[in-house]
């Protein structure tokens, strides 16, 4: 099981990047939660199987078609999760 925290820059918010994620999420059987960021980002917790987790941070570099990605961090995190939503702004 690998965890990673996203934070996803550019023009992400306003676009329905967080609900196509869920969905995206869902599809490859990850677990974790999406939010907006004041700072405009989105930022992510994504859980599961190695392919699965290195699946979705590809998709997180382009997102939806409205979306315009110019950066994604990723970085190790250490949370459980059971499911994947969409949590309140930070």
């Amino acid at each position: 099981m690998e965890t990673r925290r996203l934070i996803i820059q550019g023009l992400v918010q306003g676009v329905a990047y967080r609900y196509h994620m869920c969905h995206e999420a869902h599809r490859l059987g990850v677990c974790g939660w999406v939010r907006n960021r004041r700072d405009g980002s989105v930022e992510a917790l994504v859980s599961g199987d190695a392919s699965a987790v290195a699946a979705i941070i590809t998709w997180a570099r382009h997102g939806p078609p409205s979306a315009d990605v110019s950066n994604v961090a990723v970085e190790l995190a250490e949370e459980s999760c059971d499911g994947f939503e969409e949590r309140p702004s930070v």
